[in-house]
C-alpha cells in the first residue's frame, strides 16, 4: 500500500478528517476528532494504529512488520510496516480495526452524529 491509497481507504471511511496537528510531516487521521491511524508523509514506513491490547500482542508475535506503537502507548498501539510480512489485505483489516475500535469508544451523542453522516 502507497501512502495514496492509504490516504484514501482512511477518508472513506464516515466522519474522518485529516491535518497535521504536531508538525508539518505527522498525517493524522480522527473519527469524531479521536485519532485512529497515523503515519510520516516524507518517509511512509509504517503506520500507527490503534489496537485491542490482546490483539496488538497477537499481532506483534505473528508478523516481523508490526511492533508496540512507536512514540504511542506500547499497550494500545501498534506500528506497522508498509513494507514488511504485513499484506495490503491485512493493513486494511487493521486500519478497521483501529477505526472500529476507536469508534466504539465514543459517547452516544457521537455516534449518533457520524450514524448521522452516513
Amino acid at each position: 500500500m502507497n501512502i495514496e491509497e492509504y490516504r484514501e481507504f482512511c477518508l472513506s471511511k464516515t466522519g474522518v478528517s485529516e491535518g497535521f496537528p504536531f508538525d508539518h510531516k505527522t498525517l493524522v487521521f480522527k473519527v469524531m476528532g479521536k485519532i485512529f491511524a497515523l503515519t510520516d508523509v516524507d518517509e511512509f514506513f509504517g503506520i500507527n494504529l490503534k489496537c485491542d491490547p490482546e490483539y496488538a500482542l497477537e499481532l506483534r508475535e505473528k508478523y516481523e512488520g508490526v511492533i508496540a506503537g512507536y512514540h504511542m502507548s506500547k499497550k494500545h498501539w501498534n506500528t506497522v510496516s508498509t513494507s514488511s510480512d504485513v499484506s495490503d489485505k491485512t493493513l486494511r483489516h487493521l486500519i478497521n480495526h483501529s477505526y472500529e475500535l476507536v469508534v466504539s469508544k465514543l459517547t452516544k451523542k457521537q455516534k449518533e452524529e457520524l450514524k448521522n453522516q452516513l
